[in-house]
């Protein structure tokens, strides 16, 4: 069989007008505003006019910690809402956007891969329907106007040295993490420090992805706070009258994208928070209106379960009044020998031993995901190297966890590669066992989330905070902003803040480095370890290999 990239499959894609996508889920023509004729935004008025359906059952896809090896996590999203629609039910897809800064860094796409994939591919990774654009020109109207009302004379007395608003671009670019503003003279402004965050980290990201509708949104977006006086009293954005443009830019970004996958199933692809620096996962609006259209709706959160899955149990359902039905935890064999000593050129070889002793990592996610009362299965992304004895090992693993685990043929096989995951997840949500649980209460402390999450989900020892963190969250707490949860900003690729320990590690801390409110989105951010909100590109970015071919098609994304 000859080998074709991703790119090359969703290329051959027999997509359907977009019409017709909709169509299946009961959303009249009228009500799609198209881009193009493979993709189109839902009307505000149809989401509101949905509002008092039941809701359907919702699936949550999250993974092990990623490795170098791969796991294939929105792939299996995709993978299994096709599945679903094989087995009969009416399933659609919920995932993220793709930010192009990672796309022109290391992964180089993510619409999923092989015959599980959401098209148009092309345009889902690079401009799609100008949602991240948006978002930055909001973002970034809110930081001139800050510099603009001080020029102006400042009749707000906003602290120069207390500004915490700053700016943001959708590209890595670690020149921009701390920068210098308004040198040049008088006309400029006032110099003062300050720096660049990708926009996936940004508040305004964030909001969008929480906001009910567009009141909610302005509301949202008034609460940011953006600075201080010198007397420490909070300068919100709705002291600067900013809020109302930034909804005008935002009007079209808050309704949610219609697409479909390769198989012609709705997907719904709205916002983009990353998990490891924000909450990692797509927009509510997008959720709930899919949850009033389908049977099923399979979302998927960033990352690991560590940070995607706790974020979406701990911030998204807590925020939107949602509860998952099942969670599918995605694995291969491949990272488990990785997690288990194996070098990546290795990883061609049978070691069952290496599998079993990579399983510790995959085992403490399905207890964590257990924890919050929800029932688990695991879906063992198939690569054509995978033995008999290793898939084996996996399976015998997670039963002794009290899950099961199923072999997934999706990349190479689409919806028919995921038919009995399909079916077990049906099994699952439709079994009434989910009791779902947040991991801790409105009213604790915030530090004690912090280590909550810290102790309960990373299993460390406690966390590292020193006084200047601990009398700052004090402080908001004061200010009446204690009872919002937490968000992590943390390397994905292990439980501690060290991206190279592996496996399941113990007797560690978590080293908190700083915090920050975003008022309107309504979370804390405790920044941990070494994590950064304006990533950099690696020594050979993908940016390197994307390029138009001879006959105008976009190669190079994977």
């Amino acid at each position: 069989m000859t080998f074709r990239s991703d790119i090359e499959i969703a290329r051959d894609a027999q997509k359907q007008p977009i019409q017709d996508i909709g169509a299946k889920l009961g959303i009249p023509a009228a009500h799609l505003l198209p881009y193009g004729h493979d993709k189109a935004k839902i009307s505000q008025e149809f989401i509101a006019s949905v509002q008092d359906r039941p809701n359907g059952r919702l699936i949550l896809v999250t993974a092990i910690n990623p490795t170098p090896a791969g796991e294939g996590k929105t792939t299996t999203t995709v993978g299994l809402g096709d599945g679903l629609n094989r087995i009969g039910k009416r399933a659609a897809i919920c995932i993220r956007e793709a930010s192009l800064g990672p796309n022109f860094g290391m992964k180089g796409g993510a619409a999923g891969g092989g015959m599980a994939q959401i098209v148009p591919m092309e345009e889902m990774n690079l401009h799609f329907t100008g949602d991240f654009h948006a978002i930055t020109s909001a973002h970034n109207l809110l930081s001139a106007m800050i510099d603009n009302h001080i020029y102006w004379g400042n009749a707000l007395e906003i602290d120069e040295r207390r500004i915490v608003w700053r700016r943001v671009m959708d590209m890595n670019d670690r020149a921009l993490r701390d920068i210098v503003v308004s040198l040049g003279g008088v006309s400029n402004g006032f110099p003062r420090q300050t720096g660049f965050d990708i926009t996936v980290a940004s508040e305004v990201m964030a909001i969008l992805c929480l906001a009910t509708d567009l009141a909610d949104l302005e509301r949202r977006l008034g609460d940011i706070v953006v600075a201080y006086t010198r007397e420490r009293k909070p300068i919100f954005a709705r002291d600067l009258k900013a809020d109302g443009a930034m909804t005008v830019l935002l009007k079209d970004a808050m309704q949610p994208n219609l697409v479909q996958t390769l198989e012609n199933n709705p997907a719904f692809v709205h916002g983009g928070p990353f998990a490891n620096i924000a909450h990692g996962c797509n927009s509510v609006i997008a959720t709930t209106t899919a949850l009033k259209l389908a049977d099923y709706v399979v979302t998927e959160a960033g990352f690991g379960a560590d940070l995607g899955a706790e974020k979406f149990m701990n911030i998204k359902c807590r925020k939107a009044g949602l509860a998952p039905d099942a969670v599918v935890i995605v694995a291969t064999v491949r990272a488990m020998k990785m997690n288990g000593g194996v070098a990546k050129a290795d990883l061609g070889a049978e070691n069952v031993a290496a599998v079993e002793a990579g399983c510790s990592n995959l085992g403490r996610h399905i207890g964590n995901v257990q924890s919050f009362g929800v029932p688990v299965v695991v879906a063992i992304n198939h690569f054509a190297g995978d033995t008999e004895a290793e898939i084996a090992a996996v399976r015998d693993y997670v039963a002794g966890q009290g899950a099961e685990a199923v072999l997934c043929k999706h990349w190479a096989q689409g919806g028919a590669g995921t038919e009995e995951l399909a079916q077990k997840v049906v099994a699952l949500a439709e079994s009434g066992q989910a009791r779902f649980q947040t991991l801790y209460p409105d009213a604790m402390p915030l530090i004690d989330k912090i280590e909550t999450i810290a102790k309960r989900i990373y299993h460390a020892d406690g966390v590292q905070a020193d006084d200047k963190i601990r009398a700052q969250l004090a402080e908001w707490e004061a200010a009446g902003y204690g009872h919002l949860p937490v968000c992590m900003a943390k390397t994905q690729y292990s439980f501690t803040t060290d991206p190279t320990r592996r496996g399941a590690p113990v007797g560690h801390t978590v080293p908190v480095r700083e915090v920050r409110l975003s008022a309107g989105a309504g979370f804390i951010v405790a920044i941990c370890g070494e994590i950064m909100t304006m990533p950099g590109l690696p020594r050979h970015p993908s940016a390197e290999a994307i390029r138009l071919n001879d006959a105008g098609q976009i190669e190079g994304l994977f």
